[in-house]
């Protein structure tokens, strides 16, 4: 990746639960292109990293993204074939074991060898004594059991595995937009303090990071924001320059729009202060961002600037959280939002009475109320519900134990005979609960490292 030309740079997933089959039209619109280009996959949430560290507590060899074979195959060997890397954070807790993986799947496909590089680091919990983990949390939350200390690294590691020849590169925990600025650093061989240009790489992974979400996906409001075959919605294509400027585009023959107003909404998700929006390589600034659509889905953004990076880095703690219940039942026909409100009555006050303490206890009318109404329930007390043909009762409780959780499902159950009338369709669910809070620490807490796996 020694040239100095124009490179691409494909989304293949914006998330865990995204489509399995969105990055072939990408790689096949990369491949057609000609010229250097990377494939990039986001797909590790703050939850997700905080489930792959507890399978990996259970089974030592798992903790690596559950789909990671379905969302490659279909592409490994057209990426291989073409000469396009893939990078991707679907190592979660494990980026190893995710890199076994991948080659066992490359054998499969009878692809050879590979040359595939993990990025390791990220991971609190394995870097620092138990006394300095505690203090990640709040004095109030300390007695729980941590799951997860994940610290967010940058684009450097990526950038050096693939300068050493990686044809993938695995992440664990790193900033999202850091899979597009890594394999930008190693094609243009940037300076790690040219902070205008950083900035343009990190903002042009930030409208990558999310998927369809820049093309037309979250952006879709009918009658207000039309976005055409939006079921064949395709996924972005950035064209990055070595003077920062870049441009939005999709896969070729694919559904969904890129325009100013997708790439402006996206530009602006999830960023706290659009004059210092905090990354691990820069602190980028887009307040005086020039986007112009130049029509055709294709979308040029030039005038992002740069600061010094920050001298902390954000991390994500995860910890063991209590219970949640959950439990649902129908009501339809006349009168059927007040037998249901009736009937979120009925599982508060036999909460109470058998001495059940949640840490919180919601009631919804899903059909009526349910987005905007509250833990608390103001809401709801003492005000006749709307009228509705059909709702769904949903009740939620937290708890501090198992056994309490159980007892507030079951009460929801008991509903079917023990009133009011007309209930059905009960579902409950039982499950541990996961929390998590955000804390800076110092970098020099961190020893960020990239190594080719066996």
């Amino acid at each position: 990746m020694a040239s100095k030309g124009m490179l691409r740079i494909g989304g293949g997933a914006g998330f865990s639960g995204d489509r399995w089959d969105a990055a072939v039209a990408v790689v096949e619109t990369l491949a057609r292109a000609g010229g250097p280009a990377v494939l990039m996959f986001e797909t590790l949430a703050e939850r997700t990293l905080a489930l792959a560290q507890l399978q990996r507590r259970d089974n030592p060899d798992a903790g690596w993204e559950p789909s990671l074979e379905r969302f490659v195959q279909p592409v490994l060997a057209r990426c291989i074939a073409a000469g396009i890397p893939i990078v991707g954070n679907f190592g979660a807790a494990n980026p190893r074991g995710a890199a076994h993986k991948l080659q066992a799947l490359a054998a499969s496909l009878g692809l050879g060898t590979l040359k595939i590089a993990v990025v390791e680091g990220d991971d609190l919990k394995a870097a620092l004594p138990p006394d300095r983990l505690a203090e990640l949390l709040p004095p109030s939350l300390r007695d729980r059991p941590l799951v997860s200390a994940n610290a967010y690294l940058g684009a450097q590691e990526i950038a050096a595995a693939l300068r050493g020849g990686a044809q993938i590169v695995v992440t664990g925990r790193v900033a999202d937009p850091a899979l597009a600025l890594g394999p930008i650093l190693a094609h243009f061989d940037w300076k790690a303090d040219a902070w205008d240009l950083l900035a343009c790489g990190t903002m042009a992974g930030h409208l990558l990071e999310c998927g369809a979400q820049v093309t037309g996906g979250y952006f879709a409001d009918p009658g207000f924001k039309d976005v055409p075959r939006l079921a064949e919605v395709g996924f972005p294509i950035v064209e990055i320059h070595a003077d920062g400027g870049f441009v939005v585009t999709k896969a070729e023959g694919t559904g969904g729009i890129v325009n100013r107003a997708t790439v402006i909404e996206q530009l602006l998700y999830e960023v706290h202060d659009p004059a210092a929006y905090l990354t691990p390589d820069v602190v980028a600034d887009i307040s005086q961002a020039e986007v112009v659509d130049l029509g055709g889905d294709r979308v040029e953004v030039r005038g992002i600037r740069g600061q010094p990076a920050p001298e902390r880095l954000k991390a994500t703690v995860c910890y063991e959280g209590g219970w949640l219940a959950e439990g649902e039942i129908s009501y339809a026909g006349p009168n059927a939002a007040a037998r249901a409100q009736l009937a979120g009555d009925v599982v508060k006050q036999r909460v109470h009475a058998l001495g059940l303490t949640p840490l919180a206890l919601r009631r919804d009318l899903i059909g009526v109320t349910s987005v905007f109404a509250d833990d608390a329930g103001a809401w709801w007390d003492g005000q006749p519900p709307p009228s509705a043909p059909d709702v769904r009762l949903r009740i939620a409780a937290s708890t501090a134990t198992r056994g309490e959780a159980e007892a507030i499902a079951r009460e929801v159950l008991a509903l079917y005979t023990c009133g009011p009338a007309g209930g059905g369709g009960v579902r409950t669910h039982v499950t541990p609960r996961l929390a998590s809070d955000s804390c800076l620490v110092p970098r020099q807490w961190l020893q960020p490292r990239w190594s080719f796996a066996e």
